[in-house]
């Protein structure tokens, strides 16, 4: 069985009691080494096979995944964040089914909600932004299906976090000052809730300069929307007018 297990944001202390138990019992353990804090491979056995993925096609890493499964050894693909957003989980369990070997998925902490935190902010208020909407941008990377250009998403008014930008943010927030305006805010937040952790605050007009002066370059998220620097907008869930039933004793 490969365990594909969510290593959250990077932080050793956010990840769920679950991976970390998977990892302290696995015989192998592939890990991206590029945006993991190196202090989550503590909870790995002293005796386990460690493989850093970072410099590994998809076909490598399969093979590894392969090799372990025919050996009986219990095995960890460690993603960062969440495996259900930009994991490569689709493609590397297409692999391992084609291959006849069993897998499954344990969640972890994505990284837009580590940079939500790191801000104290609610991606979601109440008469602003209901909507969050999580993409990416296109560099040296798979193009995006048809009519999920970034100005569809951005006419919508919803929270936009956008993965895999940061070297593009100059040319995003061009893209979305018509329908942002220049004075919208923007957060960046580089290696969220890991020891290096950046926070940059801005808005559409200014977020491109506190980018390139900074130098980030990659483990970045962009977050931009009006709920970032809301005031007022109380959820009706909570209005102390709202009809509530009686529980039953």
């Amino acid at each position: 069985m490969i365990h594909f297990v969510g290593a959250g944001p990077g932080a050793a202390d956010l990840l769920t009691v679950r991976a970390t138990r998977l990892l302290a019992t696995a015989d192998v353990v592939l890990y991206p080494g590029t945006y993991l804090d190196p202090e989550v491979l503590a909870h790995v056995s002293d005796g386990a096979e460690l493989v850093d993925t970072q410099h590994l096609s998809l076909d490598e890493i399969t093979e590894h995944l392969v090799a372990a499964e025919r050996d009986g050894r219990q095995t960890v693909r460690l993603g960062t964040g969440d495996m259900s957003v930009y994991s490569a989980l689709h493609e590397q369990t297409q692999r391992l089914d084609a291959a006849g070997v069993e897998w499954d998925v344990t969640p972890g902490v994505p990284a837009y909600a580590a940079a939500a935190a790191a801000v104290g902010r609610e991606l979601t208020v109440p008469l602003v932004a209901q909507s969050v909407v999580l993409t990416r941008t296109r560099a040296r990377s798979t193009p995006m299906p048809d009519g999920e250009e970034l100005k569809n998403f951005a006419a919508t008014g919803a929270t936009l976090v956008l993965h895999l930008a940061i070297t593009r943010t100059r040319e995003l927030m061009a893209e979305l000052e018509p329908t942002h305006g220049p004075d919208c805010p923007v957060v960046v937040v580089s290696r969220a809730s890991q020891p290096e952790e950046q926070v940059l605050r801005g808005t559409v007009g200014t977020i491109a300069d506190a980018v390139e002066q900074a130098g980030l370059r990659q483990a970045a998220v962009i977050l931009v929307g009006r709920a970032l620097d809301a005031t007022g907008g109380e959820s009706y869930l909570y209005d102390a007018q709202r009809e509530r039933r009686a529980r039953a004793s």
